[in-house]
């Protein structure tokens, strides 16, 4: 019965092709979109969106002190914790310029970078505007770059890939004009950021940031590297020491964590939205199926006069629609993992695709099998004998 069934796909293929496509079509968003999602680093690798930092401070009032001298290691409550190393940056305050901000940033936040971070050539760049061999190796090397001339300065900045494109709305080489100290100064995009922690700010070497914001002194924001199985006891140190600066110690990957959360729900929602649709598609698929078994009523009625039943009916429809439902699903899935294949490769070999996309897959399947038995019996409800005299 369920070979009669797949041959009977063949009848009508102009048909039997479109509704594959269709389904192909849907299954191919389905999967693909999934491949979008974030999923958080690892915190000790230096190359990943937190740098290898487990630890991201930030002050209210700023520190005069080096925080890794003794000074600046007692007010911060670090003295035992020796195996702790801290990268200060110092901070002018300013517009959040991550995807957490609704509205388009006018003067963002802006880090200044020590040496020392930028020769550590940490995290992972998306693209950058290096001009040699070296700073291609690490692109922080060119914010070493000068500010031109003086009376219109023009800084290296870098900034995260997310936020330059759909937050600020530039590309590499656009400048981003602010006002300091009563002049305007251009910040010329350099480098981007592969979705790191920087989402909400720019980057400039800490020499430009001192001749940009003299005014602005110490350190306000703090990376703090620190074993893992650790960070969470230097964590409530440093807010218990700092409380009179108001140090607030989060986990990196909980920050990068709220940026992802944003994506991630555009990416579900989005998700969701194909999986119903690709649902009622699948629903319409009935109306086909409907319309095929209207068009056989006769065959069937001679099927039935020479022995047929209805089950066998019902096995000759389902096998038919189940063909067209198989083959929907696989092209669309095997097309699929093409055009993600680099997400895969980046992943580890893991398929980016979460049991939300599985389960919809699943309802695909278990509405079409459903309407192909809604339509059968919509069909044969009706009496075969006129379809067998026109027979």
């Amino acid at each position: 019965m369920s070979r009669l069934g797949l041959r009977n796909a063949a009848d009508r293929p102009g048909r039997s092709v479109l509704s594959i496509a269709v389904i192909a079509s849907a299954t191919f968003i389905l999967i693909s979109v999934d491949a979008f999602r974030r999923e958080g680093p690892t915190a000790t690798d230096r190359h990943s969106g937190v740098g290898g930092y487990p630890l991201l401070v930030e002050l209210l009032l700023p520190i005069a002190h080096d925080p890794n001298s003794r000074e600046g290691r007692d007010t911060l409550g670090l003295a035992g914790f020796q195996e702790a190393a801290v990268d200060p940056f110092r901070l002018l305050p300013g517009d959040d310029a991550s995807c957490l901000n609704l509205y388009e940033p006018k003067n963002p936040r802006i880090l200044g970078a020590s040496a020392k971070f930028i020769a550590s050539g940490r995290f992972a760049f998306q693209s950058s505007l290096a001009s040699n061999d070296v700073e291609r190796a690490n692109p922080w090397l060119i914010l070493n770059r000068g500010a031109g001339d003086n009376a219109a300065p023009v800084v290296p900045v870098i900034a995260d890939a997310n936020s330059m494109t759909y937050v600020l709305h530039r590309k590499l080489g656009d400048d981003i004009v602010i006002n300091s100290g009563g002049r305007p100064v251009r910040l010329r995009l350099v480098a981007a950021l592969a979705d790191s922690i920087f989402q909400g700010e720019l980057l400039m070497s800490e020499t430009n940031f001192l001749k940009l914001f003299p005014e602005q002194e110490g350190y306000q924001f703090l990376l703090v590297e620190a074993p893992p199985e650790r960070a969470a006891q230097v964590a409530a140190s440093i807010e218990e020491a700092g409380a009179d600066v108001g140090a607030d110690a989060v986990p990196t990957a909980e920050r990068l964590a709220e940026f992802h959360r944003v994506e991630n729900t555009y990416l579900a929602t989005f998700q969701t939205l194909g999986g119903l649709g690709l649902l009622v598609g699948t629903v319409g698929l009935a109306a086909v199926l409907l319309r095929n078994v209207l068009e056989r009523r006769r065959e069937l009625a001679l099927l039935g006069a020479v022995g047929y039943g209805r089950a066998h009916f019902f096995a000759i429809v389902v096998a038919e629609n189940v063909l067209l439902l198989g083959w929907g699903l696989v092209v669309g899935t095997a097309c699929a993992l093409v055009a993600i294949a680099p997400a895969v490769a980046d992943r580890g070999g893991r398929l980016p695709i979460g049991s939300g996309g599985g389960l919809l897959l699943f309802a695909v399947l278990a509405a079409g099998l459903l309407s192909s038995v809604v339509a059968t019996r919509a069909a044969l409800r009706t009496p075969l004998l006129e379809a067998l005299r026109a027979e």
